[in-house]
């Protein structure tokens, strides 16, 4: 008995997972996707520029003073998501609040967009890699009781030997879905930081046009 734990216990890793059949083909892949997903989005995300108190201390000061012009130079150097969603507003003054307050709302829809990607594939992966190791090991554990079926003598070798293997799949689809879940709420979260953030300086923005006259 000793023996057979040691021996079983010095299989690889990378052995034991290959043995969960061709299901783990697809697993494989959708794993390979969902860490290009994540590293891709993670590094547009992180290489996004924020703009500092004192561009918005000069962009206040030249609305001020009716220096528009200027003003859409400023943002248009900037050239970051945020100078892009005021600029919409910018280019829109002269007409209602409320119609400035939508077009610079459908330019941060469009930011959002580029920001988010292919985001929505990691939710995806996150639902489909859990059914997939079921389907894995369902369709495995069919096989052995038809096995069964097909033997004269039953015993715990025959049930037991094919019934791990087919587990493996169902433990390397909730692995990979429960990272993909983990990830996609991650770089979720940081959208929506982000969108905070244009939302506050959107309603100031709105504040301040509307308590001065250009």
């Amino acid at each position: 008995m000793i023996f057979l734990l040691e021996t079983a216990s010095e299989i690889p890793y990378l052995d034991l997972i290959m043995k969960g059949g061709w299901i783990m083909v697809p697993l494989f892949l959708l794993s390979i996707i969902a860490v290009f997903i994540f590293f891709d989005r993670f590094f547009y995300l992180r290489g996004q520029k924020q703009l500092d108190p004192a561009f918005y201390e000069k962009l206040n000061d030249l609305i001020r003073t009716g220096k528009v012009e200027a003003a859409l130079t400023l943002c248009e150097s900037a050239n970051c998501s945020e100078s892009r969603i005021l600029m919409k507003g910018l280019k829109n003054l002269g007409r209602p609040i409320r119609d400035i307050n939508d077009q610079m709302e459908m330019e941060g829809k469009l930011e959002v967009y580029k920001y988010e990607g292919n985001m929505y594939f990691l939710g995806v992966i996150a639902g489909i890699a859990p059914m997939l190791g079921f389907i894995g090991t369902i369709s495995g554990v069919i096989k052995i009781f038809y096995n069964i079926s097909l033997a004269d003598n039953i015993s715990i070798s025959l049930i037991s030997g094919g019934l791990y293997e087919k587990l493996i799949t169902s433990g390397v689809g909730l692995t990979i879905g429960i990272i993909a879940y983990i990830a996609y709420h991650y770089l979720n979260s940081r959208v929506n930081r982000l969108v905070h953030n244009w939302e506050y300086r959107s309603v100031r923005f709105i504040d301040l046009i509307n308590n001065t006259s250009i």
